[in-house]
């Protein structure tokens, strides 16, 4: 371990509240210590089983620009832009961190979206997460790991009103209240060259 590796091990979390109107958004930055952070980010590249689904997007199936996978509880299926996704069932690994971020934010959670985006021409464009099945102010934290991307949102109807968040390797964002009713977010391409970034979202399913 270097001296600055080691400077980084002992930096605190620093925790932001994101003023904006219609919504609540919480920074933690460096929930995970970067040991931690570091560990997770290797565990899940080989443990997870990646796979590139297809959308459907004006009547032609189009791969999505990034891997993912599904993890929930028995039966909690999500579907999103005509695509159905079953749930494999926990791992240790994802379900010790669900534990870890659930004791933190006080929020329970059955589901998680994992996302691998590969390099910078990865991507998700702007979307909300406000499926019906995700109730009617979900509650959804999102974990980042690897290298930093940009995390955009903008108001849907007040598009002005925009926000650009650079996450860092072990930043969790937790996004609550009428946030995904009135915002949209995406992680857009990068101009520079990106090492490989995993996102995990964890999310509430309600049958």
């Amino acid at each position: 371990m270097t001296q600055s590796d080691l400077f980084n091990d002992l930096q605190l979390q620093s925790v932001e509240l994101i003023e904006i109107d219609d919504g609540d958004i919480l920074w933690i930055k460096r929930f995970l210590p970067k040991a931690d952070a570091d560990l997770l980010l290797q565990t899940l590249q080989n443990e997870i089983p990646w796979r590139q689904d297809s959308i459907r997007i004006a009547g032609k199936d189009t791969p999505i620009p990034r891997l993912q996978a599904w993890y929930g509880d028995p039966g909690m299926t999500y579907t999103y832009s005509g695509l159905k996704l079953d749930p494999l069932p926990w791992t240790l690994t994802l379900a010790a961190i669900k534990q870890r971020i659930e004791d933190y934010s006080d929020c329970h959670f059955n589901s998680l979206l994992a996302n691998l985006y590969r390099n910078e021409q990865d991507s998700v464009g702007w979307h909300a997460d406000d499926e019906p099945e995700l109730g009617q102010n979900p509650a959804i934290a999102s974990l980042s790991l690897g290298d930093a991307r940009d995390f955009q949102l903008k108001h849907r109807t007040h598009p002005e009103q925009k926000l650009s968040l650079p996450l860092q390797h072990g930043d969790l964002l937790i996004m609550k209240g009428a946030l995904q009713h009135h915002w949209v977010h995406q992680i857009p391409k990068s101009k520079t060259p990106c090492q490989p970034r995993i996102n995990l979202t964890f999310r509430r399913i309600f049958k």
